[in-house]
């Protein structure tokens, strides 16, 4: 499964690399350093967190990106891409036809893993409409009207478009 995560990363264009880490990250194993995805395979205690933690990277413009390191702050941007980075993962499982469970495990989410499971299955998880606002994704209506599938179908994998400066 790892191995399956990793060449989707390869394909959309996330960079990742290997590393020991000497002291714990927001999630065991995983974080952030200028843009790149590390990964302690001796921490990592979840497979699934590396979908979710390259959500993070995923939804955000390239400058943004390429400046992502340790713990991200607590601003409205990032609360953001913490709900896009939910349902990106989620999509991302989808795609790749493994189970949500993989992202949302029983200790994740505070709890909520099988809550927001069912809501991004009924297509109205938090994060879906930021999603959509970026055009990395259809609502039910606008797929339609373009012949396309909505939400967990993704238009493109990567945000290419800074919405967040105005």
């Amino acid at each position: 499964m790892k191995e399956t995560i990793l060449a989707f990363l390869d394909s959309i264009g996330i960079k990742y690399a290997f590393s020991a880490m000497e002291k714990e990250g927001f999630l065991p194993g995983l974080e952030l350093r200028e843009g790149v995805l590390i990964i302690d395979p001796e921490k990592l205690k979840y497979v699934g967190d590396i979908l979710h933690e390259a959500g993070h990277l995923a939804c955000m413009p390239l400058a943004v990106r390429a400046g992502m390191t340790g713990v991200l702050p607590n601003n409205d941007m990032m609360q953001g891409g913490e709900m896009m980075a939910m349902a990106w993962s989620f999509a991302a499982c989808k795609h790749l036809q493994l189970e949500a469970t993989v992202v949302f495990h029983k200790d994740g989410y505070k709890g909520e893993a099988a809550t927001l499971i069912a809501a991004y299955e009924a297509g109205n998880g938090p994060g879906i409409p930021l999603l959509q606002w970026l055009g990395m994704c259809y609502d039910q209506h606008t797929a339609a009207q373009n012949g396309t599938q909505p939400f967990p179908h993704m238009k493109q994998w990567l945000c290419t478009t800074n919405k967040y400066t105005a």
